[in-house]
């Protein structure tokens, strides 16, 4: 009898021949390895595959960083939060100083005045040329290469208090020797509608970022409440809503506005705007919480969490709110253009903030009569600053909705 001892030592090579002809079939083929799992071992993912343990945030930014839309849309957005906060640095121009009324967009080349190629820009003003349409007896204008304006960045310019506290100086761009530059014309008042445009920008995005705030809230609670507690409470719930969702918006913005006089202060209309936004507003997302709490009120561990005799509080803030809370972001960023498209509709009714302040919806006031825009098209430069806000906040919430929720 051979004992262990007795047996000969197999090579590695030999031992792994013999693991082969193990798995070889009576037929020739080879069976397919075991499973690594069975030893109790654990297999890495390699490659693109190699991610390790994410969190739910980790995956939705890896979602969506993979559309091009929602990542040009975030740059756009953070672009404009950041003008927001601090328009009067990247303003050029003083937004109230009055320079010649309807003056037209200067025109910009990357050539000296001696005609050679420059990487500096410089800035050419439009001027009569002396010359007439043959057809119009118009007389025609053109830029005058005789007097160029060197353009820089960071440059000094008219003083202003950065964040509202800091005094400073110092813009982002603009001419180097101080000399008015209207890169998108004047308006009737000689004011630059770029730096209106990009300082407006604060009191536009400051009204729609807090009537989303209002109504993102107070819908959230109402429908959370009426999807939850249901019964009585939710059948009255749901007919008021229908009376909000129901009800003329337009009328009832004219009617406030008649009721607000000139002379109030800037922020008690303000203040009164964003009121009747807000309670507008709400309605619709609302019913959309609702529809998604009577959903999620019937899932297995939001039972089993009643069951084991969970407070409404804890079920409500634990089990539906986080997941509801992915429905409200891109409900939020999709609002958001909504409301900006309502203000510059009501500020071209005249239902928008007063002057000293600025807004989108006050600029567009000017565009109010067709001789106008025919005559100085410049004018409806602050539509641009719209639709690029429209744009960008639809672009985030088109990407976040397809990353937060892909199925």
């Amino acid at each position: 009898m051979s004992t262990i001892a007795d047996k000969p030592t197999l090579s590695t090579t030999e031992t792994g021949a013999a693991n082969s002809a193990e798995l070889a079939t009576p037929t020739g083929h080879q069976l397919p390895p075991a499973d690594p799992l069975a030893d109790g071992k654990t297999v890495t993912p390699a490659g693109r595959f190699a991610h390790g343990n994410e969190t739910y945030a980790a995956l939705v930014w890896r979602r969506f960083r993979r559309s091009t839309m929602g990542m040009i849309g975030l740059v756009l957005t953070v672009a404009l939060i950041l003008m927001a906060i601090f328009g009067d640095f990247f303003a050029p121009m003083d937004p109230k100083r009055a320079e010649i009324a309807f003056a037209p967009p200067d025109h910009v080349e990357f050539s000296a005045p001696d005609g050679g190629f420059s990487l500096i820009p410089f800035v050419y003003p439009i001027v009569e040329t002396g010359e007439f349409d043959p057809v119009t007896f118009q007389p025609m204008t053109g830029p005058d290469k005789t007097n160029p304006t060197a353009l820089g960045f960071f440059v000094p310019g008219h003083r202003y208090n950065l964040l509202g506290i800091i005094p400073a100086n110092i813009h982002f761009f603009g001419s180097v020797d101080g000399r008015p530059i209207h890169f998108l014309g004047t308006d009737k008042f000689g004011r630059d509608i770029l730096s209106r445009g990009i300082v407006g920008s604060q009191i536009s995005l400051t009204i729609a970022l807090v009537v989303v705030l209002l109504t993102t809230t107070i819908g959230t609670l109402v429908g959370i409440a009426s999807g939850y507690i249901g019964g009585r409470l939710d059948a009255w719930v749901q007919r008021f809503v229908d009376l909000v969702l129901a009800f003329p918006q337009l009328p009832l913005y004219l009617a406030l506005a008649s009721l607000i006089p000139v002379t109030a202060p800037s922020p008690v209309f303000i203040a009164f705007v964003i009121g009747v936004m807000a309670v507008l507003g709400w309605a619709q997302l609302a019913r959309e919480v609702r529809s998604k709490t009577l959903a999620l009120a019937r899932i297995e561990y939001v039972r089993a969490a009643v069951a084991v005799g969970s407070s409404d509080w804890r079920i409500i803030l634990r089990h539906i709110l986080p997941n509801v809370s992915s429905h409200l972001i891109v409900a939020v960023t999709i609002a958001i253009p909504s409301v900006v498209l309502l203000e510059s509709f009501l500020g071209y009714l005249g239902f928008a903030v007063k002057p000293p302040l600025i807004s989108w919806g006050l600029m567009l006031q000017d565009t109010g009569t067709f001789s106008v825009i025919g005559s100085y098209p410049w004018i409806l430069s602050p539509v641009v600053f719209v639709l690029i806000t429209v744009f960008a906040f639809n672009a985030l919430g088109d990407g976040l909705r397809d990353a937060i929720d892909p199925y």
